[in-house]
């Protein structure tokens, strides 16, 4: 049953990451997996082969907490395959209503997150400012447009699962501004195997250099870690403001024109239906699955 919670739980994870300025790490830490994510990750190292080498496979895969990871990807990967079609459209089609959603759970977490810190030291403070800071900063970026090729497809998978596994900061996103993002959602949907792959080897080693450094900060600058990713949840919240108009299109490389720059506004300027009462419901049911997520890594004892 523990695995099968482990496994709903990656599913979200998948969900969340495959939205540009939503991250599955925020998903991770809200359902009290997050930590444990990242030692299982971490324990994938020349100790553990060692181990595989002088007492077999049993007991290398309770060293690196296999059955954990195996539920956790498990969920992220058939999530991915399964939602990106019917997210993707959702984010074509209703944005305000997705994005409303995200923007409670974004802010929720952030919520969640803070409420374990200290602030009564300026560290903390300086740091949340700095996270906040950085995030919006990225928000920032104009999106590029790069040809589709195997050694991109390896430095971004690198690059972006980094930002993938930090609350707050959204590897979709990433992937956006570096060009990536359609080509591997089209992947995903063609079944393009080859790409697919050797992407997954650009996150698999990005991963497990990533996750060392992250464990480590956890380890012996908890507080300071987490006032940061605070501020990284806050600052990516304009990016997922509902009520986007675009200003400007481009012509993508297939030929097609799609929406490029976007400017926030207040609904009552939104160039489109607003549906505030949806977009209203569906980010309090957001904000509040955060808690019944946090509820669920308690009672699963995760």
């Amino acid at each position: 049953m523990q695995h099968l919670f482990t496994f709903l739980k990656g599913m979200a994870m998948g969900a969340a990451d495959v939205v540009p300025g939503v991250s599955g790490g925020t998903v991770a830490f809200i359902t009290g997996i997050y930590e444990r994510l990242l030692r299982g990750i971490k324990g994938v190292n020349l100790e553990s082969l060692k181990v595989l080498q002088r007492q077999g496979i049993a007991a290398f895969w309770t060293a690196i907490d296999g059955s954990f990871l195996l539920a956790l990807f498990g969920g992220i990967f058939v999530s991915v395959l399964s939602l990106a079609s019917l997210l993707s459209s959702a984010l074509e089609h209703y944005p305000q209503l997705l994005w409303s959603f995200f923007m409670g759970l974004v802010l929720a977490s952030a919520l969640y997150v803070g409420r374990q810190i200290k602030w009564n030291n300026l560290p903390s403070i300086v740091l949340l400012i700095m996270g906040a800071g950085i995030a919006y900063g990225i928000t920032l970026f104009v999106p590029t447009e790069m040809p589709k090729s195997y050694p991109m497809a390896f430095i971004s998978g690198a690059i972006a699962i980094c930002a993938m596994i930090l609350p707050g900061i959204s590897g979709s996103f990433i992937l956006l501004l570096m060009g990536m993002y359609k080509h591997v959602i089209e992947a995903i949907h063609e079944r393009d195997i080859l790409f697919l792959l050797v992407f997954m080897m650009g996150c698999g080693l990005g991963l497990l250099s990533f996750a060392r450094i992250l464990s480590w900060l956890f380890e012996h600058y908890r507080s300071a870690a987490l006032a940061l990713l605070t501020g990284f949840m806050l600052g990516s919240l304009p990016k997922i403001w509902p009520w986007q108009n675009v200003i400007q299109t481009r012509i993508n490389s297939h030929g097609e024109e799609e929406p490029f720059l976007f400017q926030s506004v207040l609904p009552s300027a939104y160039e489109g239906e607003p549906y505030l009462l949806g977009a209203s419901l569906l980010a309090l049911l957001g904000f509040a699955l955060v808690f019944g997520l946090e509820r669920l890594g308690q009672k699963t004892g995760e």
